[in-house]
């Protein structure tokens, strides 16, 4: 009789725990000590706490063993999810730290705690392989997304996004269950390695057809993959900057992150690897379909937006339409292409929220008449977008440029000498091109426009300030020393 390893699940579960304990501590601390305080404080020392607690998460992780897989991939240590997991936590360290003075809300500590709940989920999420585990990490990681875009009461958008998310999350939820149901009923085991070395047949069983799709349904949602996106343009309108920016990176991370275990592990042998790069067989003409479709609706749709949150959305469907190349590819130099691209994009889509925040704060909208001038109102925040931008659109020297360039590399590596997945690449170089367009469009708008004439200076703090220059100083270091973050991954 095998003994559940309880007390070593424990030791390795103690970055999450640690998270969970922070959590509490938000939640006591405000309803406690800062009771009677004012909302700037109560925000401040909250998310500061958050960050605490980030760090002691990330410093514990650093000092756990890297290669680990137990009970049925319940839980599973390597290089990359601990790397990813770090990622994760400064990723929910900047956007509590972006929170920091926010009027949205009087719940500050309740907020918090949702927002270090999610990232549990997400944690969970990237050191499983359990389809058990993983989909339990997926609902906590929902759940606290929900609730994290309905919370400012004030707003109709934000309840009406958070329903919109909830509804096709539901939706989402049930055709994951549904093709982890039929993965577990071919495989009769609930680990994603197991279930790879049961299901290799050929030609494909019919139900095992249903499976892939249920599961690629399920996890295209959360994505934000064409024709499983419909819910991000009007969430990303319509939820609180700071959730919005959360949504759009961190979870976008742990997602791509556990759609590549899936089908690079769990559904490996379905892909008939031997006639992959010809699309003879298996699930590659599936996500080929799905990549082309999420470049050209993303960058399509997103020329014709005035809002630069929805731009926002729609570009990053496109994003998505890039990072499923590198799963098509599933090689290890792909794999790592993939995390650095989604680890860079979250970088600086976070910041690109937070200069949102600012220019809603002023002027109550987020369209492009909002940003009219908006350089000569908040110049330090109007420079930090104009590198966000321009790297989301891959303009060198910034990561975003690196980043396209290693993953576009990486998939023409995986089929050398052959025009598998070439026709890809080049629509993928073609769609980049297109997005320059609409980004473009934002930053005219910023530094070539003018500004209302009643239009005052934007009042922003200098915590705000300071976080977006750290992020942008990032995204131009990523970009000019890739090095810096390739070789942890």
């Amino acid at each position: 009789m095998t003994t559940f390893p309880y007390i070593e699940m424990l030791y390795l579960l103690l970055p999450e725990i640690i998270i969970t304990v922070a959590a509490l501590c938000v939640l006591s601390a405000d309803l406690t000590f800062l009771r009677k305080a004012s909302l700037n404080l109560r925000t401040i020392s909250a998310s500061f706490l958050t960050c605490i607690g980030c760090a002691l998460s990330a410093a514990w992780i650093l000092h756990t063993p890297t290669s680990i897989h137990l009970a049925e991939g319940m839980l599973v240590v390597t290089p990359a999810a601990q790397h990813v997991q770090i990622a994760l936590l400064v990723i929910t360290a900047l956007a509590s730290l972006l929170y920091a003075g926010s009027t949205f809300t009087e719940h500050v500590s309740e907020y918090l705690s949702l927002m270090l709940l999610a990232t549990v989920g997400m944690m969970l999420l990237v050191s499983t392989q359990n389809l058990l585990v993983l989909f339990l990490a997926l609902e906590l990681l929902s759940l606290s997304l929900y609730v994290l875009a309905a919370f400012n009461k004030s707003s109709t958008r934000s309840s009406e996004a958070a329903l919109k998310y909830f509804l096709f999350g539901g939706i989402s939820a049930a055709f994951l269950l549904f093709g982890f149901s039929l993965l577990y009923g071919l495989s009769n085991s609930t680990d994603l390695a197991v279930v790879a070395s049961s299901i290799h047949t050929a030609p494909l069983d019919p139900l095992l057809i249903v499976a892939f799709v249920m599961v690629l349904a399920g996890l295209g949602f959360k994505v934000a993959a064409a024709p499983f996106h419909f819910w991000a343009p009007d969430v990303y309108q319509g939820a609180p900057a700071p959730s919005a920016a959360l949504i759009a990176s961190g979870s976008k991370v742990a997602s791509f992150f556990i759609l590549y275990q899936v089908m690079a592990v769990g559904l490996i042998t379905a892909a008939d690897s031997s006639a992959h790069h010809s699309y003879a067989s298996g699930w590659a003409p599936a996500i080929a379909i799905i990549a082309v479709l999420s470049m050209l609706l993303g960058n399509l749709a997103a020329i014709m937006q005035t809002s630069v949150r929805r731009l926002l959305a729609y570009s990053a469907i496109g994003h998505a339409g890039y990072m499923l190349l590198a799963i098509l590819a599933h090689t290890s130099q792909s794999f790592t292409a993939l995390l650095y691209y989604a680890i860079t994009y979250a970088l600086t889509v976070l910041g690109a929220f937070g200069v949102i925040a600012i220019a809603e704060k002023q002027t109550g909208g987020d369209t492009l008449t909002d940003f009219a001038g908006f350089s000569r109102r908040a110049p330090i925040p109007s420079f930090c977008m104009l590198i966000f931008l321009l790297s989301l659109a891959g303009i060198p020297p910034l990561a975003g440029f690196f980043g396209k360039f290693y993953l576009f590399a990486s998939v023409l590596d995986a089929t050398p000498g052959s025009l598998g997945l070439l026709w890809l690449v080049i629509l993928a170089i073609a769609m980049s091109a297109v997005s320059l367009y609409y980004y473009l469009k934002v930053l005219k708008s910023i530094y070539v426009a003018d500004p209302p004439a009643d239009a005052a200076p934007a009042q922003t703090s200098i915590l705000h300030q300071i976080i977006l220059c750290v992020i942008a100083l990032g995204v131009v270091l990523l970009g000019c020393m890739p090095s810096l973050l390739l070789r942890w991954l």
